[in-house]
């Protein structure tokens, strides 16, 4: 055919996708990226959990090491970031799902409810801290 053009050729007249260079960082592509690191976190939180456990039910001398370890200032930032990753996907996803009913998809509540799911990530652990250390489940 005369006028037809090879396959190849109409793959060079696409546009290009834009790097992340290009893009102009916004809030909720922030959180899209964050939702998935989350993600990953939280099977690795998993395994630690599930190690824990083991630790407990092998003895007090085995757990006296781990017990010991999260007491550690570096276990209690890691047990930050594990309650905030939770949070914070658990914010993020909960938020998806009302996205997914069709509410709230207007720019400015997308943006809304993302920094609402950041900022409940970060406050979370420090509530959970206050109600472990204040309120009376320890008694």
């Amino acid at each position: 055919m005369a006028g037809a053009t090879r396959p190849q050729d109409k793959f060079r007249e696409r546009p290009i996708a834009p790097h992340l260079q290009v893009w102009r960082w916004h809030i909720t592509m922030a959180t899209s990226i964050l939702h998935r690191a989350t993600g990953v976190a939280l099977y690795g939180g998993a395994i630690l959990f599930a190690a824990w456990l083991i630790t407990i039910a092998a003895g007090a001398e085995s757990y006296r090491y781990v017990g010991g370890l999260l007491a550690s200032p570096v276990g209690q930032l890691g047990l930050y970031l594990l309650v905030a990753a939770f949070a914070f996907h658990l914010a993020n996803g909960i938020r998806h799902f009302i996205f997914d009913t069709g509410a709230g998809l207007k720019p400015s509540d997308a943006d809304s409810t993302a920094w609402f799911a950041i900022l409940f990530a970060i406050a979370a652990p420090v509530g959970l801290w206050v109600l472990v250390t204040f309120g009376g489940l320890h008694r």
